[in-house]
């Protein structure tokens, strides 16, 4: 196993650039940290190019790629997380096109920006058993180091696509399936559940955009209280918890 001690090898330079979504573009890659999120990538079939291991790491080794082991300050320079990790990696991002079928209920996010709700969105779809989730080109990169702790993992456990929002909800709608979205002047009246049902999620500030709600159901989820809306993450959570529920 080669062992690396300076900050500045061009090895760790390369892990660091994939903090970067122009670099992950660039090279089909994106960038791990953690014991657990390594190994839940190994497990669900994510293939790994490198992984670095810190020193007097006392877990297994086994990892069917290169290993490199590397000092203390190493792997903190590494890291982008506050607390120390044992384990990175650098993976090759997966990347497909739309099926021509979908199968379960399906989430598509519109313009969601914050990495902390798409990576929260895409476990909470994991959790809950829907068959994809569906991402437009201006969301949160799913392989970002925040989104990917925010997710758990969950991203390696279904499949994301990313693509046009409107031609997807066109195709799901085409499928028979029911696009439902939230919408401040959508009806309090949920349409009847099937078992083909999509949930549209739009952007924390402006929504879903016009062109999207006119082809769904929209639906403005009953509040009492005085709050005006809720945080994307908790209104995707909360609708796909119905959505999927028997």
């Amino acid at each position: 196993m080669d062992r690396i001690t300076s900050r500045t090898n061009p090895r760790v330079q390369q892990a660091r650039s994939l903090r970067e979504s122009k670099y992950r573009r660039e090279t089909g890659c994106h960038f791990i940290e953690g014991d657990k999120l390594v190994r839940e990538a190994l497990t669900s079939g994510a293939a790994l190019e490198t992984v670095f291991v810190r020193e007097g790491y006392p877990g297994e080794r086994d990892f069917p790629c290169e290993m490199i082991e590397v000092t203390d300050g190493v792997m903190d320079a590494l890291a982008t997380a506050g607390t120390p990790q044992s384990l990175c990696a650098v993976a090759r991002t997966p990347v497909a096109a739309l099926p021509q079928t979908f199968r379960g209920t399906v989430l598509l996010l519109e313009d969601v920006q914050d990495p902390g709700n798409v990576g929260t969105l895409i476990r909470t779809a994991d959790a809950l058993g829907a068959g994809a989730v569906i991402l437009s080109p201006r969301c949160a990169d799913p392989f970002s180091p925040k989104t990917l702790r925010a997710s758990m993992g969950s991203v390696y456990h279904l499949p994301v696509y990313v693509a046009d929002i409107p031609a997807a909800i066109r195709t799901l709608s085409a499928q028979g399936y029911t696009c439902l979205c939230g919408h401040l002047k959508g009806s309090e009246v949920l349409p009847p559940k099937t078992s083909k049902m999509a949930l549209l999620v739009g952007n924390e500030g402006n929504g879903v955009t016009d062109a999207s709600a006119a082809l769904c159901y929209c639906y403005r989820l009953p509040m009492p209280g005085k709050a005006e809306s809720l945080n994307a993450a908790v209104f995707g959570s909360i609708m796909l918890y119905e959505l999927t529920r028997k």
